[in-house]
């Protein structure tokens, strides 16, 4: 089987409009930074209080009506969202976490990601607890609706840890990130997963009535999973182990599973024993 070739790793379609260059903005104290865009898509930062020593804080990014961006994975088309914090002041650590997204068909097949605003959380730890931390952001991304353009923004925030206007919003996003989870039982779990040779079968249970979506990931960004494809009911999902990077054996590796069922989503590691 010979792999494909990621279709995220492929130029992305650009029409003759313009992009707007995002500018250097001074950085501001509060719970919002200014937004850097176009009418298309625009990004800030926003902050919310303070957790033990983890400063939180988002990027949000806004979205035209019949818009859509990408998830870290974005499918078979789209690139995932890159971001920089090295300008940043006392910052020692940034985690970037990423909200459940929701499959997106279009004529370049199934990419993974957001058709509405989204809000991608961040835990800051600083280098020096008591001097004040400056976030900040250069985020490439990109936005589609026919056809994909090319999208970059940069904003600055000073971090209080106070409480502010943000802080549901930021809560909100909080909760849609997918919890770790394990192979199991429960009202929402991903039930059983089996291979058998290339193919790769999962089962997830979910509460009556719930829509669910199974994502697949493999252990770097070279691989190029299939999205996993809904069988009859909605609850058993079926891919294969293709568009994985050259001269490379699955056996072995660890893949991971993100399961949605509503607002809900877990996040699972499965590893490919070749005893499967």
């Amino acid at each position: 089987m010979s792999p494909k070739i990621p279709a995220h790793a492929a130029a992305i379609l650009v029409v003759n409009l313009v992009v707007t260059v995002a500018v250097s903005r001074p950085a501001l104290a509060g719970d919002a930074s200014a937004w850097d865009g176009d009418q298309r898509a625009a990004v800030r930062l926003i902050a919310g209080a303070q957790r033990g020593t983890v400063r939180r804080a988002g990027i949000e990014i806004r979205l035209a009506p019949g818009w859509k961006t990408y998830w870290r994975y974005p499918g078979d088309s789209g690139i995932p969202p890159r971001f920089d914090f090295s300008q940043s002041t006392n910052v020692k650590s940034v985690t970037v976490r990423y909200p459940a997204p929701q499959r997106l068909a279009d004529d370049g097949g199934i990419s993974i990601g957001y058709k509405h605003d989204v809000v991608f959380p961040l835990d800051v730890v600083a280098q020096d607890a008591g001097k004040p931390v400056t976030l900040s952001l250069a985020i490439e991304y990109a936005v589609c609706e026919k056809l994909c353009v090319p999208a970059d923004g940069k904003a600055a925030l000073t971090l209080t840890g106070k409480a502010g206007a943000n802080d549901a919003k930021l809560a909100r996003s909080e909760a849609l990130v997918p919890r770790p989870a394990t192979i199991g039982a429960g009202a929402f779990a991903i039930r059983t997963v089996q291979r058998e040779g290339s193919r790769v079968t999962v089962e997830i249970a979910a509460p009556a009535g719930t829509a669910v979506e199974l994502f697949a990931e493999g252990p770097t960004a070279e691989w190029a999973l299939p999205v996993p494809a809904p069988a009859t009911g909605g609850r058993r999902f079926t891919f294969e182990l293709d568009g994985l990077p050259a001269n490379t054996r699955p056996d072995g590796m660890t893949l991971t599973l993100t399961a949605v069922a509503g607002e809900q989503a877990i996040e699972v590691p499965y590893r490919l024993d070749s005893s499967n």
